[in-house]
């Protein structure tokens, strides 16, 4: 048998398995993840390479255009690093720092998550009462939600400080203020969604529940709430991402010197890029592993109540 004839099934397999997968789900976003790394380079390129010239003509140093590529992904402090140096720097802070060490970005992400789920837990009460009171009650629905909606129009940026402020004049410290600056942004996905499917069953089932002589009590647990259940795990998905946000901004005021935020924090003050970098990349991850197990408790509560697509 020839190589040809023996490297030949192998090539067939390779080409099969990558048609596979780019047909399916994995190809599109390996094609986007792929698009976006190469842009990321060109850009750090661009952006990196005056910095680079000047260091050049400052050392009056010869160089190649090899050269100045290859210096301009691997400067100290760039102004874009490049996504090799953020890679390390998450491999530095992760797998190579204890977990309880202050430059660990496991403890870091472990202070922000912490924060993150108490908000976000009260923001899904919240916004699950707000809802039901809503819905059963015009009152109610004609004078809080304007201010719901328009509550969400005021810069997070602009309120977390008062909130922060406020709150520490009364005695209330440590992690409510930050869990409480999550919570305003995590109920208003959480009471829209609510509303909307409180409002969604048919007006059909609502006639035959009467027939029956349902109680509103009754027409609520069996059937404004099962249809409800969608709509809550929803919202809750856009909830749980925005109270992320919350707990990294609620950071930011208050000069925390713990979480993801304050990352952010030390990384501008001494102009460490590839810190804030990394800390932008694990807040992403965590975002989208929140999203992920919300996603999944989704799919098994929908399974259990015979309503899986």
């Amino acid at each position: 048998m020839t190589i040809e004839a023996m490297a030949s099934p192998r090539a067939l397999g390779a080409s099969s398995l990558w048609s596979r997968l780019m047909s399916g789900k994995v190809g599109p976003v390996l094609v986007i993840v792929l698009a976006i790394i190469a842009i990321w380079y060109f850009s750090a390129v661009l952006l990196n390479t005056q910095f680079q010239e000047d260091i050049y003509k400052r050392g009056n140093i010869e160089w190649s255009t090899g050269q100045l590529i290859s210096d301009t992904l691997s400067q100290e402090r760039p102004v874009l690093p490049a996504p090799h140096q953020v890679i390390i720097e998450l491999y530095n802070t992760t797998v190579l720092k204890k977990i309880t060490s202050k430059r660990s970005l496991v403890y870091h992400s472990w202070v922000t998550l912490s924060t993150t789920l108490l908000g976000f837990g009260i923001g899904t009460v919240l916004g699950i009462l707000l809802a039901v009171g809503i819905v059963h009650n015009n009152s109610l629905e004609k004078s809080l939600m304007p201010w719901i909606i328009s509550s969400q129009t005021i810069p997070i940026l602009a309120i977390a400080p008062m909130i922060i402020v406020v709150l520490n004049a009364i005695g209330i410290q440590g992690i409510l203020p930050k869990a409480f600056i999550a919570t305003y942004l995590s109920f208003f996905p959480i009471t829209v969604g609510i509303v909307k499917g409180l409002r969604s069953p048919e007006v059909i089932h609502l006639d035959l529940m009467r027939t029956y002589n349902a109680s509103n009590w009754d027409m609520f647990w069996k059937l404004r709430w099962p249809s409800s259940v969608p709509y809550l795990f929803t919202g809750m998905k856009v909830a749980i991402a925005t109270s992320l946000v919350g707990a990294i901004v609620g950071e930011l005021p208050t000069g925390a010197v713990e979480g993801l935020g304050a990352r952010l924090l030390a990384g501008s003050y001494y102009g460490q890029t590839v810190q804030i970098w990394s800390a932008l990349i694990a807040a992403a991850l965590l975002a989208a592993a929140l999203v992920s197990i919300v996603g999944l408790t989704n799919k098994i509560v929908l399974k259990r109540m015979g309503m899986a697509q």
